[in-house]
């Protein structure tokens, strides 16, 4: 008895269109799996805004209520009705928070701290200018102080502007 092969014509043939039909449905399967995703989160999307929905419809029902109106109006805006005697409790030393606000050094403009080292030079101080919002502010007043001794200049070890 003559050997028969293993793969036949046929059987190459039915291998070749198994696969074409396999590739041929793998991109409508994907695409039919993705949609249902959406599907699914769209439908999650829905149920959420529904019951935000009515939540606010529930709050609009509240809102018409002149009880809960009554109720929300002496507790947020502090309201007494007729004949009610009404207290608020402040606690001590609260005014004196609200009022004290600090407010950021400001450092002075570019000019003022200018004339300010023209002033210090022409009136002999060889003082620097401060530029330091922090640091004490020298007057902008020239100097009127008449002194009868000479201000000595600077040393070997120190220089002008130190």
């Amino acid at each position: 008895m003559a050997k028969r092969p293993q793969l036949t014509g046929r059987a190459a043939i039915l291998a070749v269109v198994v696969c074409a039909i396999a590739m041929s449905l793998a991109y409508p399967v994907r695409e039919y799996i993705s949609l249902r995703r959406s599907i699914s989160e769209l439908r999650a999307e829905k149920a959420r805004v529904e019951a935000e929905k009515q939540a606010l419809l529930a709050r609009d029902q509240q809102a018409n209520d002149p009880n809960w109106i009554k109720k929300t109006a002496k507790e947020r805006l502090h309201y007494c009705g007729p004949g009610e005697k009404c207290f608020v409790v402040m606690e001590p030393g609260e005014d004196e928070r609200r009022t004290t606000v600090k407010q950021p050094a400001t450092a002075p403009p570019w000019y003022q701290t200018l004339w300010e080292s023209v002033e210090a030079a022409d009136a002999g101080t060889g003082r620097r200018a401060v530029t330091d919002s922090r640091a004490p502010q020298p007057s902008t007043k020239p100097s009127t102080k008449v002194t009868a001794e000479p201000t000595p200049g600077p040393t070997k070890k120190e220089s002008v502007g130190q």
